[in-house]
């Protein structure tokens, strides 16, 4: 019965490895004795063939039942006959018997060569007699077989004994290693586990360097004293910026950095991970007083598909640390937090998403508050105000009393206008019954009507056909949002809007007047304060971004405003525009 081991026994190819040597003995002693031919050297080929597959089996880590013992026995009786056929002492192997005292060496140590060397020793003294030996010499013969035994017995000992010890040495060192792996593999698994579970950016950011040092550090006692130097940077206004570190001052916590010069820029270029020597020269991490002490290090970029987060970094005093395992371990890491962080992004944009509804719907309330309070409100007061007076002429000057009902009458139905038109622009039906180009139409006739503003449209339909309804009423309040703010704010004759297809899968609104114009830049600018003066600014990114849209306003004072959306129909052209942005 055979039997398949993890590990190969290395007695066994000792063993094999040392019949080779006495084979190759064989061979020699047998030609220059004159004795290599197969009457007499049979024995020689069941030798050889036996040894081959004893290595077969060495090399397949199997064994036999009793192998030890099959294996002594069958080189015992191969030795004998090989002895006996080449005609005993008087052949050119006479020392045959080696080959069952070194097996018995290897496999038995001292005891398993001293006895297959008296039992050799016995046979050979048996056949000497049958041939009529002196029995002195024959004395002779079995006292320098127990003295090699008692040699190689001594010597396989001692082997064995090394042997034990290394493999001692190799098993405990492997099963140090498999509790490295085991330990490493529990890191990577926590860390996967912790940043699947959190959607808070600090805690995806402390997790992932505490369980990168836990991964290239694995032995708990050993992890207070590396002086593993790690960091996260994550681009925040055009800026990479500390998200966390460990053994950073808080000097270096402060520092910014502009990814445009050495590492980081190579790293954020090239989109791979990046080791690297002598950190301290660098432009921009030199400032790091953290990582002056340190002559190797490892980037890794944070990015996915055109989204470049920042970019993970550590940094080690040992010039050989990141070895080529511990940059998988990294690699797999820096994967682990792309996701995280990605994840972590798109719950805070969902937050900040929802606020900004919030705001959105707060303004379009305070918005509506100030149109009711600024127009039919300051009407009906005005009415009423009115109506008082004309009742008290209805005594005096009834001709005087018609006029002034007359004017009631005007300003009730310029009332009546001005709310139809908030209604109209707080739910435009006809947007849902006939599409946007009808909606389109009827806000710019209504402007006619009720503000005397003409707005001249050009809609191409073919574009609004593949338009969603919900981008579709996106986009005509940002239509409307541009109207009012021309009427408002630039006292323009003409207003036009054009909506039609410039590639394919993107769209392009335009909102042209010909009013005073502004100052582009110092409205940016209040915008990002959110100053009341650029509410109108305001709505049109944020109306913009909800529907994937690029947004560029061109302006100068006294030569009018140009509003251009660029709006992407599908995915690929979302990323194709913002890539284009971007560069």
């Amino acid at each position: 019965m055979i039997k398949r081991f993890d590990m190969p026994y290395m007695a066994d190819w000792f063993a094999i490895s040392l019949r080779w040597v006495l084979l190759i003995g064989f061979v020699v002693a047998l030609g220059l004795g004159g004795r290599l031919d197969l009457q007499s050297s049979w024995p020689l080929g069941f030798m050889i063939a036996w040894n081959l597959f004893m290595a077969i089996l060495a090399s397949m880590n199997t064994r036999m039942t009793y192998h030890r013992r099959i294996s002594l026995v069958v080189d015992f009786i191969l030795a004998a006959m090989f002895y006996w056929a080449q005609g005993g002492l008087l052949g050119p192997v006479f020392w045959a018997g080696l080959l069952p005292i070194l097996a018995g060496a290897v496999y038995y140590e001292f005891w398993g060569a001293l006895i297959p060397a008296a039992l050799f020793s016995m046979f050979m003294l048996y056949l000497e007699r049958e041939i009529g030996m002196e029995t002195s010499f024959s004395l002779l013969l079995i006292g320098v077989m127990l003295v090699l035994g008692s040699i190689f017995g001594y010597l396989g000992s001692r082997m064995m004994a090394h042997m034990r010890k290394n493999r001692a040495l190799w098993v405990d060192a492997e099963e140090k290693k498999r509790a490295v792996q085991s330990e490493r593999m529990r890191a990577i698994y926590e860390l996967t586990s912790t940043l699947s579970s959190t959607l808070s950016y600090k805690r995806v950011l402390d997790s992932a360097l505490d369980m990168s040092a836990t991964a290239l550090n694995p032995n708990p006692e050993e992890q207070g004293s590396d002086p593993l130097v790690g960091a996260v940077m994550l681009f925040n206004g055009g800026k990479l910026r500390i998200g966390s570190a460990r053994r950073f001052t808080n000097a270096d916590m402060r520092v910014t950095f502009d990814g445009a010069e050495g590492i980081l820029k190579h790293t954020l270029d090239e989109g791979e991970p990046l080791t690297f020597k002598d950190i301290g020269y660098d432009p921009e991490l030199g400032r790091v007083i953290a990582l002056r002490s340190c002559t190797s290090g490892y980037c890794f970029p944070l990015r996915s598909g055109f989204n470049v987060y920042g970019v993970l970094l550590f940094a080690h005093p040992e010039s050989e640390y990141f070895s080529s395992e511990r940059v998988k371990l990294l690699d797999i890491i820096g994967r682990q937090a792309v996701i995280a962080i990605q994840n972590a992004r798109l719950y805070q944009d969902l937050v900040e998403e929802k606020e900004r509804m919030i705001e959105v719907h707060e303004e379009a309330r305070k918005k509506l508050a100030r149109d009711l309070h600024d127009g039919p409100t300051q009407s009906v007061a005005a009415i009423s105000m009115r109506l008082s007076i004309t009742r008290r002429m209805m005594t005096k000057d009834v001709n005087a009393a018609n006029e002034e009902l007359v004017r009631l009458e005007e300003l009730a139905h310029r009332t009546t206008k001005e709310i139809r038109h908030m209604l109209f622009t707080l739910r435009p039906l006809i947007l849902e019954s006939q599409g946007l180009a009808a909606a389109v139409q009827a806000m710019a006739d209504k402007m006619m009507e009720t503000f005397s503003q003409k707005v001249a449209v050009e809609v191409d339909e073919r574009a609004t056909e593949q338009l969603e309804m919900g981008k579709q009423g996106f986009i005509f309040y940002i239509i409307e949002e541009a109207v009012n703010n021309a009427r408002k704010h630039a006292a323009a004759e003409v207003i036009a809007v054009r909506l039609k297809q410039i590639e394919m899968g993107v769209i392009l609104l335009e909102i042209n007047d010909n009013g005073a114009g502004f100052d582009v830049q110092a409205m940016t600018e209040n915008y990002d304060k959110r100053a009341n003066s650029s509410l109108g600014m305001v709505n049109l990114r944020e109306r913009s971004e909800l529907v994937n849209g690029l947004l560029q306003i061109d302006s100068k004072v006294g030569k009018g405003t140009q509003v251009r959306v660029y709006i992407p129909l599908t995915e690929e052209a979302a990323d194709r525009l913002h890539h284009a942005r971007r560069r």
